[in-house]
């Protein structure tokens, strides 16, 4: 079962946050540290109060949580070069690592995209790490494809 995320549900996903900062952080080192989460639980709380930040959890038959996907509605006016389009980023989908193999993330994905599409999204976008290539292979079975390319020449 998929559902949004409540406020009782910060502790779980405060452990996820650490699974996956410790993911980046084995990755690159020199940008995460590890032990540290992307929000606290007052962060949290306030993200789950905002109606364009949409978290959804995954629960498991004895309503734990297996995995999440927070995501960012993006509206874009028309103006200029661009053409008026809303877009859903997806921030980050975890699913918790004794669950992984298992459909969590695809039915997360999933049910984040059709909420997208019932909100009449142009697009889904999200940022994967070169150094998760788990990541990477994951999304492009789920048919996303490169929308551009973010280049970096680290100086120290």
């Amino acid at each position: 079962m998929i559902r949004k995320a409540e406020k009782q549900d910060i502790p779980a996903l405060i452990e996820l946050l650490h699974q996956v900062n410790d993911l980046h952080a084995d990755g690159r080192p020199d940008l995460f540290v590890h032990g540290h989460t992307k929000y606290n639980a007052r962060e949290l709380e306030e993200l789950l109060g905002d109606e364009d930040c949409p978290v959804f959890v995954a629960l498991d038959n004895e309503g734990a949580i297996r995995g999440y996907s927070f995501a960012q509605i993006h509206r874009n006016p028309e103006g200029g070069h661009l053409k008026a389009h809303t877009s859903l980023y997806i921030d980050d989908i975890c699913v918790n690592a004794s669950c992984r193999g298992q459909g969590v993330g695809r039915s997360l994905y999933e049910h984040t995209e059709a909420f997208a599409r019932s909100i009449g999204c142009h697009n889904i976008t999200l940022n994967v790490w070169a150094a998760n290539t788990a990541a990477q292979r994951f999304y492009e079975s789920l048919g996303l494809s490169v929308q551009k390319t973010t280049l970096e020449r680290i100086l120290r």
